[in-house]
């Protein structure tokens, strides 16, 4: 009976809350929407909001407000509508019907005739749109219909006779060109056919409200009749809601549901589909009763915006949209403070001496002083007890005994102790509280903040710096754990607790020592925790100013979910939760919100949208249209003025980016605009990830590619010019060095060559006679034998060499093929000589090209040196002596080898006393220092290594690549 006496007394003593949308969000010219009248929203396929205002145009990205004006080109700013159309332009309707489209950031104006502009000027211009055509026509007495299509107006006239008529045309048609229009004075409808100018009457009762695709709604006389069009020519009601109020507009949103828009104020929200025919139309609820609100959209992601006549416009997410409608708690606003459960109902602490009980769906506020707003700091309901504790008092319910007690202390918190008894932790100390008796029991006269029952005879204790362990019986303390600063402890299992930390986030422990921290490391919303509430010994919630956390504990593993206003909490500054069942109750500043567990678990882990780069500034070229290829000059600046219309951040939205090319560090920023200064010449790739409130990601990157041309002296070509030019200066001058150098060699060498040549010719100057002598001494031995015939052979040949001897002679180089020519008649001769004492054999090798240049008459001195010293001397053979011209290994190789007793059966002074040998060594080192050229001589005794017997010589010719010679070659 006392309890029944006691809520009824409460209820009808204290004060009630005021009715509120918790998480209703007002945008208005604090927030740059700088009108103060507004009429139409529209939303366009990147996401941006249109509205018209009695100011311009303004574009909303859920970050700023763009505003279109008279400085952007408008001729008339007051907007009353406009069309966002697919192809990026927006369609301008202006007062007075002063047409212009928006492209490309740029307002475009379109002129029309007088004529056909007074056509539209008696009312505002009615749209229907087929893709990027838009069809506009008068709804009163309409006179023509006109059609527009990139910048571009048609008109059609329509001819319909309306004889002192007076309708209103509310929809065209425009695959079958029909006009639907309303005849007030008959209360009908009409359909107009333009092609043929015929007119069928079509039965719908009522004023005309709105329409989408085939439904339309009247009003007749506070009746709402929707009608869904069958055919061409009728009507069929299917639905109907009978109405007190009046409305100045309506709607159909995206989800085909009603919106009717009061003249007394606020907007009816009708939560069923009206393609729904078979139920009938719910009761509506109400929004925003006391502004008029001219428009209402619902956006691609069910956010729903309300345009108001003199207030900005509202905006509210689709969570928290979803929860109000669907919770229904009315007067849920408050600052929560503290919550608390029986095992029924839920009680709630506000932050002005008031609390609320939640049960069946319903609150109820008591108020428990009028005059002083003291925040609620704990509540403590079991069976009869109800304690509420608050900054200056106290107060206990028992409603069993009707008894009611007002303790005076500055409480901090209620913590439960035993069956009989709990504690009070307060700004006086530690007290224990007797249920039975109301005896209070001072355990320590320390600030307390937080207790818990550790053992039978012992207590946890904390204070703002430490944590202590008290004996109640001795009261003597000891330190527990130092430096921590703990808001809440509680026991999750067995020798395991946690602590909710004002700087270190949870602090796990056991009875001897810390066991874990949980910070914003690892994923805690906030290292700043007021509460934790269990779950289960596994799971627990972490509540603080920033959203609450829920984790989970799998053996030394965590998972923490946090949740915040995007996931629909009234507000982030959380008090605590309640779980029961399969829902969690949370308190929060901006008051209570019940959520499934599951659904909150189910939470999106990125935000499906992507960053929109408006347009791209680079020097003073600014691209509206960021299709086309992007480039500048350095040291040009490029800003990219960027949008992330993640509305449900309400404004929180940073973004996140790199330069690949640049930097390929991950840079973050509030501003909506990135200014990369003076970027060098290159090719770059922006980056850019959209950063939503409690800092969600967009699902994807919006990547920009741009390019920086050089000036014409940072170009390759100009580089590479001024490269070679450089390098042509400095070879030059290196170069003119080295000739100087090369010069003063070249005319020391000079006069070396020519000592070598006036030696060279000397020595040729003996080689003749020389040659002669050796040629003559063979005839007289031949005329001294008497063998005339012989002798006149020998002349004849002994003159062709004489000849050719004094012909090459001359010449410092002949051919290989000469050279064999002179050996030939000089064996022929000396085989002639001798009685025909030896063969021989010239052989050139397929390698060797006969027209190379050697030496001249380097060879016979070797032949005639194997036929005196080597055949000349065999007793029981003939000699044999062969001669082969090869190529090897880059060198000519000359090989005279013979048959005869061998270079080590030769006399010393023989060789040493062959005239034509000397000479041939003489000439060869003469021509190696003379042309540069490398002549090696090599002569092998034949039986050294091998079983042959006679002697080798070898002649190797290599000339110097870099002589411009044509030395062999």
């Amino acid at each position: 009976m006392f309890r029944k006496i006691f809520v009824i007394l409460l209820c009808c003593i204290f004060s009630i809350h005021i009715s509120q949308i918790p998480g209703l969000r007002n945008y208005n010219e604090n927030d740059g929407l700088n009108s103060s009248y507004t009429y139409r929203l529209k939303q366009d396929n990147n996401g941006f909001i249109w509205i018209g205002s009695d100011n311009g145009l303004f574009r909303f990205d859920g970050k700023e407000f763009k505003q279109y004006g008279k400085e952007e080109g408008l001729m008339n700013i007051e907007v009353i509508d406009c069309e966002p159309l697919p192809n990026g332009e927006v369609f301008l309707i202006p007062y007075l019907n002063d047409f212009a489209y928006l492209k490309n950031g740029k307002i475009i104006n379109l002129s029309f005739s007088r004529l056909l502009k007074n056509q539209l000027a008696n009312s505002l211009a009615k749209t229907d749109r087929n893709g990027n055509t838009l069809y506009l026509y008068s709804t009163n007495n309409p006179k023509s219909i006109l059609t527009y299509e990139n910048g571009t107006v048609k008109t059609q006239t329509v001819r319909f006779n309306y004889d002192k008529k007076d309708v209103d045309a509310f929809k065209y048609d425009f695959r079958r060109n029909i006009l639907y229009m309303r005849n007030y004075k008959e209360d009908r409808v009409l359909a107009y056919t333009m092609n043929d100018n015929k007119i069928k009457i079509i039965q719908a009762e009522g004023d005309f409200v709105c329409e989408k695709d085939n439904l339309f709604v009247f009003n007749h006389k506070g009746t709402i009749n929707v009608y869904k069009k069958q055919g061409l020519f009728k009507f069929l009601k299917i639905n109907s809601y009978r109405l007190k109020q009046n409305i100045i507009y309506g709607s159909i949103d995206k989800n085909n549901k009603l919106w009717l828009n009061l003249e007394a104020g606020g907007a009816l929200y009708f939560n069923q589909s009206l393609l729904d025919e078979k139920k009938p139309l719910d009761m509506p609820v109400k929004f925003l009763q006391n502004y008029t609100i001219h428009n209402v959209l619902v956006d691609k992601d069910d956010n729903v915006w309300f345009n108001s006549k003199n207030n900005g416009i509202f905006f509210i997410t689709k969570v928290f949209f979803d929860h109000y409608i669907n919770l229904s708690l009315k007067n849920n606003s408050g600052y929560i403070k503290a919550i608390a459960t029986d095992g029924k109902s839920i009680f709630l602490g506000y932050n002005n001496s008031s609390v609320a009980i939640y049960s069946n769906n319903n609150l109820k506020n008591i108020v428990f002083d009028e005059y002083y707003k003291h925040d609620s700091k704990a509540i403590y309901c079991q069976g009869s007890i109800r304690v509420f504790a608050f900054t200056n008092k106290i107060v206990v319910y028992n409603t069993e005994q009707s008894k009611k007690s007002i303790l005076y202390y500055n409480a901090k918190n209620i913590i439960p102790y035993s069956k009989d008894s709990i504690l009070f932790c307060t700004s006086q100390g530690l007290l224990m509280y007797h249920l039975q008796n109301g005896k209070i029991e001072i355990l320590s006269d320390e600030r307390t903040y937080t207790a818990l029952p550790l053992t039978e005879d012992s207590i946890l204790m904390g204070n703002f710096n430490d944590l202590y362990k008290l004996n109640i019986k001795t009261k003597k303390r000891e330190l527990f754990l130092e430096g921590c600063y703990l808001n809440d402890v509680k026991k999750l299992k067995e020798n395991l607790y946690i602590g909710a930390s004002n700087t270190n986030g949870i602090i796990l422990f056991n009875n001897k020592q810390i066991v874990r921290k949980i910070t914003k490391k690892e994923g805690l919303i906030s290292n700043q925790v007021k509460k934790n509430n269990i779950e289960t010994p596994d799971v627990f919630w972490a509540s603080t100013n920033s959203g609450i956390s829920r984790i989970e504990m799998k053996e030394n593993n965590i998972r923490i979910n946090n949740f915040t206003q995007l996931d629909g909490l009234p507000s982030n500054l959380t008090a605590g939760c309640i779980v029961r069942n399969d829902s969690v109750f949370i308190a929060t500043s901006g008051g209570l919100a019940i959520f499934p567990i599951r659904k909150l678990l189910a939470q999106e882990k990125s935000i499906n949208k992507k960053v929109i780069i408006n347009s791209v500034k680079i020097g003073s070229k600014e691209y509206s249209n960021i299709s086309q290829k992007l480039e500048g000059i350095t040291p040009d600046d490029v800003i990219f003025d960027l949008s992330f219309p993640d509305y449900t951040s309400q404004g929180k939205i940073a973004f996140k980016y790199k330069v690949e090319g640049l930097n390929n560090i991950w840079q973050t920023t509030n501003s909506s605009k990135i200014i990369l200064n003076s970027i060098p010449p290159g090719k770059y790739l922006l980056k850019v990830i959209g950063l939503g409130y409690n800092g969600k990601q967009s699902y994807a990157s919006t990547d920009m590619a741009f390019e920086i041309k050089p000036r014409f002296w940072q170009t390759w070509w100009f580089t590479s010019a001024m490269t070679f030019i450089l390098l042509t200066v400095i070879y030059v001058l290196i170069n003119s060095y080295f000739q100087k150098r090369r010069k003063k060699k070249l005319e020391a060498l000079y006069f070396e060559k020519k000592i070598a040549e006036l030696e060279l010719q000397a020595i040729k100057a003996q080689i003749n006679p020389h040659f002669i002598y050796n040629c003559l001494n063979s005839i007289q031995y031949l005329l001294f034998k008497g063998d005339y015939s012989k002798t006149e052979n020998y002349l004849n040949i002994f003159s062709k060499m004489i000849r050719k001897t004094l012909h090459y002679s001359e010449k410092t180089f002949i051919t290989i093929n000469e050279e064999a020519d002179y050996l030939f008649l000089y064996l022929n001769m000396e085989k002639l000589r001798q009685d025909d004492l030896f063969d021989y054999s010239i052989d050139i090798s397929e390698d060797v090209n006969k027209n190379w240049a050697i030496p001249s008459l380097l060879i016979q001195p070797f032949v005639e040196n194997a036929i005196k010293h080597g055949v000349s001397d065999l007793e029981n053979q003939k000699g044999l002596i062969s001669i082969s011209f090869d190529y090897k290994n880059e060198s000519l190789c000359i090989t005279i080898e013979d048959n005869g007793t061998g270079i080590s059966n030769i006399k010393e002074s023989a060789l040493n006393n062959s005239f034509g040998l000397k000479l041939s060594q003489k000439r060869i080192e003469t021509f190696k220092h003379l042309f540069e050229t490398n002549i090696t001589l090599k002569i092998v005794n034949l039986s050294d290594e091998s079983e042959k017997q006679g002697t080798q010589v070898k002649l190797y010719i290599t000339p110097n690549e870099n002589q411009n010679t044509n030395l062999h070659h």
